[in-house]
């Protein structure tokens, strides 16, 4: 089903007659999850489909969720970031539906998509639950989004799509309020001597050749990092899967808190600055798999939250939004490089 935060279309020409900024709806696009135990195995199916995966390995993840029940927040949670941020556009004058469409699960965009035809949706603009530029975190996105055009034919609403918010100041404050959170928990004598390691999805050596993912993933952690005022950090990796003879980006997490032992650290924060919300590769590679590797190099680790359902963040979201609506508002951005663009290049974030 469609989580959509209103049951009726927006009333006829609700954001103008400018073809560029007239948008009926709004579309969050997520990676999907099971919610119980018979999702998982098709799940996972559809995560791996054409990168000739081998069984075992799948039965391997599988009971990473079985650990769980079969049952990954990240659905719950992308609800719950609708259902807040469904008054912040309200209190702004935005009166436009939510919708949620997954690549992965339940609802599939594809679904998503029909439903916005049927209901008489004919521009959306979309939200991507990611902050960083790569393939698997973009583009894959949007051909996700073509193909369910493609299949539900010319009646199929136009998309476009909100730019990359990993440098935004709403996407920064939440993780840097969070990271302070997990801060106040480490006893204040041992405090300075703290590591904050950021943590992001791994992806192939050649496809982050052909995007900014890394040089991004830098920005973010060196804004959040002198905000909190932790200079000894660094971004780290996790959740790499495929062949081990071909290179993804690294270190490895579980390999750097090995590292920080060797060091002498004795307390590290983990900020999984590379994700939105806490799906189950928060749950399971670094609540259980990094913190046993933390737990047997004798380092005390601290997670910190994802941005969630941070008020920061939310208003990031309706930012985007209305940026989108309204092209003379301007765009906040920290950093070195600006905000990013609306319109992705042709040649952008590619496979590799």
């Amino acid at each position: 089903m469609v989580a959509s935060a209103t049951s009726k279309p927006p009333a006829d020409g609700a954001r103008g007659s400018d073809p560029e900024t007239f948008f009926d709806a709004i579309l969050v696009v997520a990676f999907g999850g099971p919610e119980g135990t018979a999702d998982v195995m098709p799940f996972l199916e559809n995560v791996t489909r054409g990168r000739n995966v081998p069984s075992e390995r799948l039965e391997e993840v599988a009971h990473h969720y079985a650990r769980f029940g079969g049952v990954s927040p990240i659905n719950t949670q992308n609800r719950e970031l609708i259902a807040a941020l469904r008054p912040e556009l309200d209190s702004h004058g935005i009166d436009l539906p939510i919708y949620l469409g997954n690549r992965n699960w339940h609802p599939f965009l594809t679904n998503t998509l029909r439903e916005m035809s049927d209901d008489g949706i004919r521009r959306a603009l979309a939200f991507f639950t990611s902050g960083f530029s790569s393939y698997s975190s973009c583009r894959q996105y949007r051909e996700n989004i073509l193909s369910a055009q493609a299949e539900i034919g010319p009646g199929a609403p136009e998309v476009a799509r909100t730019r990359m918010f990993y440098n935004h100041p709403g996407f920064v404050q939440a993780n840097a309020e969070h990271v302070s959170q997990a801060l106040q928990t480490i006893p204040e004598a041992r405090r300075a001597g703290v590591h904050l390691a950021f943590t992001a999805h791994s992806i192939p050596l050649a496809m982050a050749r052909q995007s900014r993912y890394e040089t991004q993933l830098a920005e973010a952690a060196g804004l959040v990092g002198e905000e909190v005022g932790v200079a000894d950090r660094a971004v780290v990796y996790q959740s790499r899967s495929g062949s081990p003879r071909v290179p993804w980006l690294e270190p490895d997490v579980c390999d750097h808190i090995r590292s920080l032992a060797v060091r002498g650290i004795r307390d590290v924060v983990l900020s999984p600055i590379g994700f939105v919300s806490d799906h189950m590769e928060v749950l399971f590679d670094l609540d259980v798999e990094a913190r046993e590797a933390a737990e047997e190099a004798g380092v005390r680790l601290v997670p910190a939250r994802t941005a969630g359902t941070h008020p920061a963040f939310v208003a990031m979201i309706r930012e985007l939004i209305q940026e989108r609506l309204d092209p003379t508002l301007p765009r906040r951005a920290l950093g070195r490089f600006g905000p990013s663009h609306d319109v992705c290049q042709a040649g952008c974030c590619l496979p590799g």
